[in-house]
């Protein structure tokens, strides 16, 4: 079995050349005659359209169905990445120091994930667009995040909601720290839990 078989994820596609143009679904809607639920379906890859949805869209946003599918993302429904993987896209970085930085997950997905490997500059300040958990794998870090200082260790983990400012740094030399993080291109919803 061939466990890097691709198909392609046009919805990021359709997502990225609509806010490119500073479209609403409402207005690519109207514009292609499909209805709002199932261009938000396309989008986040819950519905394929067909051929002639797809030349409906791809009209309204001004291109052709060829580009889109050109544009479209590889999806592996099932990817694993080895230890030693180097192909993994963004691949690793080492700098003089010997913190590493390798991603975890290949291609234009809805979650980034990352591995750290020793310290980097705990100057450095941090604030995604989309929420962030931090899981230490090995050794320990401190994290400052709303004005409170917090120490992890192996096992432990931290969520943050996105746009909290935060920095961090490694207490040992060889801590690892796992960080997976909701893609900047995700829109967050807000969604009304139970009352």
């Amino acid at each position: 079995m061939d466990e890097h078989k691709e198909s392609l994820r046009v919805g990021a596609a359709v997502r990225r050349r609509r806010r490119s143009l500073e479209l609403t679904l409402s207005a690519v809607a109207e514009r292609s005659g499909l209805s709002v639920p199932f261009l938000s379906q396309v989008e986040n890859e819950r519905a394929r359209p067909s051929r002639r949805s797809l030349e409906k869209v791809a009209d309204a946003l001004g291109t052709t169905a060829v580009e889109l599918l050109a544009a479209a993302d590889p999806a592996r429904t099932v990817d694993l990445v080895r230890a030693d993987d180097t192909s993994v896209e963004s691949g690793s970085a080492q700098d003089a120091e010997g913190f590493v930085v390798r991603s975890l997950v290949r291609g234009h997905h809805q979650m980034h994930a990352q591995e750290f490997v020793g310290d980097h500059d705990p100057g450095r300040e941090f604030q995604l667009r989309n929420d962030v958990l931090m899981y230490v794998t090995q050794g320990a870090v401190e994290v400052e995040a709303e004005g409170r200082a917090y120490r992890l260790v192996r096992g432990d983990t931290l969520y943050l909601t996105g746009g909290v400012r935060h920095r961090w740094r490694a207490t040992v030399s060889d801590a690892r720290v796992v960080v997976v993080a909701v893609a900047e291109h995700i829109d967050a919803v807000d969604e009304p839990g139970p009352k």
